[in-house]
């Protein structure tokens, strides 16, 4: 993942390119292995606010639609083919745990932080 000055926080392009990136390299017979990394000083923030900010003017009917490329992306991660590795620095917060979840195995860095800080806003 390269968004670092959003620290790897991932929107509607991020997440289609994610999934296109799995289901191409899973598919790929030359591959054995899929590791997701990212660039900067984090792993994933998450969803990105600017993208959360234009979410909340969508009509049902496009949430959904944007909840289920969300979703998809997630599950084309755990159901690929190849070992997903899930090279972790900095923080994974919320989707980006989400993110660390769908892979196959997770390596992290010594002092790299996870939290689901949506939880605390229920």
């Amino acid at each position: 993942m390269t968004r670092e000055k959003v620290r790897n926080a991932f929107n509607e392009t991020m997440i289609a390119e994610l999934r296109g990136a799995f289901e191409k390299l899973g598919a790929d017979p030359g591959v054995r292995a899929i590791v997701l990394a990212a660039r900067g000083p984090a792993f994933c923030a998450g969803a990105d606010l600017d993208w959360m900010r234009r979410m909340s003017t969508f009509s049902p009917e496009e949430n959904r639609r944007d909840a289920r490329s969300l979703a998809d992306m997630l599950r084309t991660i755990h159901e690929c083919p190849k070992p997903t590795i899930a090279r972790v620095h900095g923080d994974a917060y919320a989707g980006g745990m989400g993110l660390v979840a769908a892979c196959d195995m997770a390596f992290a860095a010594i002092g790299a932080g996870f939290c689901l800080s949506e939880t605390k806003l229920g």
